[in-house]
């Protein structure tokens, strides 16, 4: 094997998934497998963790050279080959991508992600790894992947979290190669984003795994989308390691419709959580059943993960 090659493999390590359109389990590559393991598995790697990503410069500039560099382009064919990304999904041909972080960022044609119509139904508004949690009533706690977060500590705000105690939670984890533009669940309005200033931790397993506090310490977008349907939804996006920026491109108290774009993460993978009130979602078995194996489900934009009660 060519130690290029070797460098190859030993860089994309692999956690397994649920793969919900094919029905089956399979293995997924962790982009910078190695790099995260050095992080957040030695003692030396958790003290460069802190003094880089806790004070966000580490991502900021590295965000910065995927935007400005003409030169990152170059990573744009190796990362498609790599993580089999389906280039016909895509906006615009790939050579009219200047950047890295163009690419990174792109919009897919609106026919490779239709958004289900369903009057019942509530739809992913992002695509990534999913886990599911239909019921906070006896225990508020939420675990992910070996670390557990307070809904409060989430949003940042006690009275808010108490509304939602009994609930269902819904956390959607986006990967370097993923499609990282976020959309609304369903319509209605939404209220203008309070952001939580934070720092900008990887949000993958092995983190998690090693106990850092991504969904009360990471940098949070946080609204409230106001439906007819399932009450009041709160949308929280979580940057992550590399994440330069969480932009939002749609207007406060502006109606808006189920799967209309919401905003994007620039550079890096990222995290979406929705949590619903109580009473007002039956959430799918299958995610329900995936997350009690603790395994995460892919999903796609625009298809149920529940069903209106």
């Amino acid at each position: 094997m060519s130690p290029e090659k070797s460098r190859t493999t030993s860089q994309e390590e692999s956690v397994f998934i649920y793969d919900r359109e094919l029905g089956e389990v399979r293995p997924e590559k962790v982009y910078g497998g190695w790099a995260l393991r050095f992080f957040y598995g030695s003692s030396i790697g958790r003290f460069c963790a802190w003094a880089l990503f806790k004070r966000r410069c580490f991502s900021r500039f590295y965000g910065w050279l995927q935007r400005r560099s003409w030169g990152s382009r170059k990573r744009i064919e190796d990362f498609i080959a790599s993580y089999g990304i389906d280039t016909s999904e895509c906006e615009k041909p790939i050579s009219d991508y200047p950047t890295f972080d163009a690419f990174f960022t792109r919009r897919l044609r609106p026919a490779a992600r239709p958004i289900d119509g369903s009057a019942g139904v509530v739809v992913f508004g992002a695509e990534g790894r999913v886990l599911v949690y239909p019921d906070l009533e006896s225990d508020r706690l939420v675990p992910v992947k070996g670390r557990s977060f307070r809904v409060a500590d989430l949003v940042g705000c006690e009275e808010m979290a108490a509304r939602y105690e009994g609930g269902s939670v819904v956390v959607i984890r986006l990967s370097p190669a993923d499609y990282h533009r976020f959309h609304f669940p369903e319509s209605g309005r939404c209220s203008a984003v309070r952001r939580i200033g934070g720092a900008l931790h990887s949000v993958t397993p092995i983190s998690l795994a090693a106990g850092s506090d991504v969904f009360g310490g990471n940098e949070r977008h946080v609204a409230s989308l106001s439906t007819e349907t399932v009450g009041e939804v709160l949308l929280v996006e979580v940057g992550a390691m590399l994440v330069g920026r969480i932009l939002q491109s749609y207007e406060s108290e502006v109606p808006v419709q189920r799967g209309e774009e919401k905003g994007w993460f620039a550079f890096g993978g990222s995290t979406v959580v929705y949590i619903f009130e109580p009473g007002r979602i039956r959430l799918d078995a299958d995610l329900i059943e995936q997350t009690g194996l603790g395994r995460e489900t892919l999903v796609r934009l625009g298809t149920p993960m529940g069903k209106i009660l």
